[in-house]
């Protein structure tokens, strides 16, 4: 259990995601500030949001009416009545919705502004993994270049042997040669891998949206601590990924109610006013009296083949759906398994080269003695130290992979 509560705390998350860091890494790698500055700046995790805002909007929009129509028309040839002659005609015509829906559509449009809100968290949790993955990439090229240094520097040691080797004749020129050439691979070596940091530097600020104040800070060390990872790890129930089927699923339940709505029929309402001349041959009570007629309209969908479509389609949506969630569900168990064994391996092959790095360094001590009295050559010495920087190397490498898988088993899993 207490093993649990450290190795959690070492991947630092928001509460959207993941877990917390450990204060020291806090305080030495800063990788809390950089995901605080991710959350406001990432370029892409503020279009989700903006994309969320017009979708909320989207709800305004559905609450208006129908365009009221408004007519004009003249008579060329003007009808007479009774009481005069039609001079002209002007009228104004609102249709109205089916009760309820409204709000239906305010509803659909509600249950998709939360499905785009849970596009958000998921870019969240996305961000988080990313840039904690780019995080210990930068890491782990920092400490390979270290270990090249290193062993740069015990060559520079062992010149200084071959040196002495050479003016006792138990060593020739040809042995200063290969170590002069084993120094020139190592400092391309680490080159190349300055050049990957750069690379991984870029990406890191990418990731972020903006540039640190100042140079990127990294962490001292990264050791690897012991993780019982034999329990089994399930996808988190309120994961966002899972979420958002189900909040699509409840848009497609809306967008059923509302096609019911929409099938229904619409009222309209409307008023026609018709200006009437005044009749000069003939003296009438409503001589001239202007023409005054309120209408009521009723639309019916006789032909509701489109809506009795919807329904169809809304219901084998919902089918897809709860076959793509299921999918989805399989392909992120498979996901969690594959890190959690990952992540078993690389602690494994941490240890087993830690034991093969201390088992060198004993057959290098022993060598160096004997490449003093001649015992030996300079190659088999070059080897033993080349199978240390592999050693060295693929350490760090397994360390990173560790911290990879743990960033995926987390990202699932909480």
């Amino acid at each position: 259990m207490k093993n649990n509560r450290i190795i959690r705390s070492l991947i630092p998350v928001l509460a959207c995601c993941m877990i917390h860091a450990t204060a020291a890494y806090a305080q030495e790698g800063h990788l809390e500030d950089y995901i605080a500055l991710a959350m406001t700046h990432n370029p892409r995790l503020e279009a989700s949001r903006l994309q969320y805002e017009i979708s909320k909007e989207k709800q305004e929009e559905v609450q208006t009416l129908p365009n009221t129509e408004f007519g004009f028309g003249y008579f060329v040839s003007e009808p007479e009545t009774r009481t005069g002659a039609q001079k002209a005609k002007f009228s104004v015509k609102q249709m109205i919705p089916w009760f309820g829906s409204i709000t239906s559509r305010e509803h659909y449009a509600s249950s998709m502004a939360e499905a785009e809100y849970q596009n958000i968290a998921i870019l969240k949790r996305q961000l988080v993994k990313d840039l904690s993955a780019a995080y210990y990439n930068l890491y782990t090229l920092k400490a390979q270049q270290e270990v090249i240094d290193d062993q740069l520097a015990l060559l520079e040691a062992y010149r200084q042997v071959i040196l002495a080797a050479v003016e006792s004749g138990n060593a020739g020129i040809a042995d200063v040669l290969k170590l002069q050439i084993r120094e020139n691979e190592l400092k391309n070596k680490k080159a190349i891998l300055e050049t990957r940091h750069n690379a991984t530097e870029v990406n890191f600020i990418n990731l972020i949206g903006t540039s640190p104040e100042q140079h990127i800070a990294l962490p001292d060390t990264l050791t690897l601590l012991p993780e019982d990872l034999d329990r089994p790890y399930e996808i988190s129930a309120v994961h966002p990924e899972l979420l958002k089927y189900d909040q699509l699923y409840e848009s497609v339940v809306q967008m059923e109610a509302l096609n019911r709505k929409e099938g229904s029929p619409n009222l309209g309402i409307g008023l026609d006013y018709i200006p009437v001349a005044e009749r000069t041959d003939v003296q009438l009570s409503d001589n001239g009296k202007d023409i005054i007629m309120p209408m009521v309209s009723l639309s019916i969908p006789i032909f509701n083949k489109k809506y009795r479509s919807v329904d169809r389609q809304t219901e084998l949506q919902k089918q897809k759906l709860e076959l793509e969630k299921q999918e989805r569900i399989n392909q992120l168990q498979t996901l969690l398994s594959n890190a959690t064994e990952k992540t078993r391996a690389a602690r494994l092959n941490v240890e087993t080269a830690l034991k093969n790095i201390g088992e060198t360094n004993k057959v290098l001590a022993i060598m160096k003695q004997r490449f003093q009295t001649g015992s030996i050559r300079m190659t088999e010495l070059l080897e033993i130290l080349e199978l240390q920087l592999d050693l060295e190397l693929n350490i760090q490498k397994e360390i990173n992979t560790y911290y990879q898988q743990l960033l995926t088993v987390n990202y699932l899993s909480k």
